[in-house]
């Protein structure tokens, strides 16, 4: 067992029955199967948006100004 989720879990206080709701309603066999999904999902969300950064700053660099001559 993965002990960010199991602290994660441990945070919950009063929303560990919300969430445990969501989990079943959801189709999870348990709180910690639904934990380590949404902790997955925002690992893949956070390097997807990494990317996108880094897509921007490089569309960013390439839309300098091309000069037609030398002087200026």
């Amino acid at each position: 067992m993965d002990k960010r989720i199991l602290n994660k879990i441990e945070s919950l206080k009063g929303r560990r029955t919300y969430e445990e709701k969501k989990a079943a309603k959801l189709g999870y066999n348990s709180l910690y199967d639904y934990m380590l999904e949404k902790l997955k999902k925002e690992e893949k969300d956070l390097i997807l948006k990494k990317q996108t950064i880094e897509n921007r700053k490089i569309i960013k660099r390439s839309k300098v100004k091309k000069r037609s001559c030398s002087c200026c």
